[in-house]
C-alpha cells in the first residue's frame, strides 16, 4: 500500500499515514457510476481516519455530518483529467494542468469543516482551480463566489459546475489576493492556493463571525494551514493547525504574493 507522510505542525514529528488506492474504469456506464460511488464512500472512510489521527493538531476528532455528506455527493472524477480518472478518488493532489493541482480530499474536507458554514452563508473562495472544492462548498451554502486567475482553469470549472448543476456558484478570472469587493462581506472565505501572507483585503472582506481558512508560507521554508477568526469587535484570533503544501497564490506576473 503506498504511503504518505503527514507533518504534524504541533509536535514536529512525522506521522506515517497509508493511501487507499482506488482503481476506476473511464467511463460513465451504470456499473461505473456504482463503482465511482463505493470509491467515494472508502475516500471519506479514509478521510475519517485521517481525521482522527490529526484531531491533536485540527482540534477535529471527527468531521460534521454535513460535510461528510458533502464529500460523500460530489464527484471528483468529474473534475480530473481523463487520464487521472483512475486514481480520482486516491487521497492525494492530482495534477489539473497549467502547473496546478486538484487538493488532497483530506485537506479539502478539513479546510471546509474548518470555515464552519452554515446553509445561509455566503462563501468566497480564492483559487477555482478545476471547481472541485467550490462544487463541495456549494452542497453546503447558500451562495459561493469563486475567483481563479489561470483563464482557461476559471473557464472550464465555470463550464463544469454549470453542467453539474451547481447553481449557486458564481465564478470569476482575476487576481484573489483582492478578494470580491462586490460581494463583500462574506461569512466564511477559503483560499486554495498559498500566499507569503494573509492577504489584508482577505480579512477586510470577512464579516464579524466569520472565519478565514488559508495556506501562509514559501515553497522553501514550507506553509501552515491558518484560521483566523474575527471577533464582534474586528479583532482577530488566529490559529495554527497543519503544516501542508499548497502551490503558491500567484499575480498575473506568476510571481508568489
Amino acid at each position: 500500500m503506498p504511503l504518505v507522510f503527514m507533518e504534524s505542525a504541533r509536535r514536529g514529528v512525522w506521522v506515517l499515514l497509508g493511501i487507499l488506492v482506488l482503481v476506476s474504469g473511464g467511463d460513465m456506464t451504470a456499473e461505473a457510476q456504482d463503482t465511482y460511488a463505493n470509491e467515494r464512500a472508502r475516500m471519506v472512510e479514509h478521510i475519517a481516519m485521517l481525521t482522527r489521527e490529526t484531531r491533536f493538531e485540527t482540534g477535529r476528532a471527527a468531521l460534521s455530518e454535513r460535510v461528510t455528506a458533502a464529500m460523500s455527493k460530489v464527484p471528483r472524477h468529474e473534475f480530473v483529467p481523463e487520464w487521472e480518472r483512475r486514481s480520482a478518488y486516491a487521497d492525494r493532489p492530482l495534477p489539473i494542468g497549467h502547473g496546478q493541482t486538484i487538493s488532497q480530499p483530506f485537506i479539502v474536507a478539513l479546510m471546509t469543516d474548518l470555515i464552519d458554514i452554515e446553509p445561509g452563508d455566503t462563501v468566497l473562495e480564492v483559487g477555482t482551480g478545476c471547481g472541485y472544492q467550490a462544487a463541495v462548498l456549494a452542497e453546503l451554502a447558500k451562495a459561493v463566489y469563486t475567483i481563479e486567475i489561470v483563464e482557461p482553469l476559471g473557464r472550464e470549472a465555470a463550464e463544469r459546475l454549470k453542467r453539474l448543476g451547481y447553481d449557486n456558484v458564481t465564478t470569476k478570472t482575476g487576481d484573489g489576493y483582492q478578494g470580491w469587493p462586490e460581494h463583500a462581506p462574506f461569512d466564511a472565505i477559503i483560499v486554495t492556493a498559498a500566499p507569503r501572507d494573509v492577504p489584508q483585503p482577505l480579512v477586510d472582506q470577512l464579516k464579524p463571525g466569520g472565519r478565514l481558512v488559508v495556506p501562509v508560507g514559501g515553497q522553501i521554508l514550507g506553509q501552515t494551514l491558518l484560521v483566523l477568526e474575527k471577533q464582534r469587535d474586528g479583532t482577530i484570533e488566529r490559529r495554527e493547525v497543519l503544516a501542508v503544501r499548497f502551490v503558491p497564490l500567484v499575480d498575473e506576473s506568476g510571481k508568489q504574493q
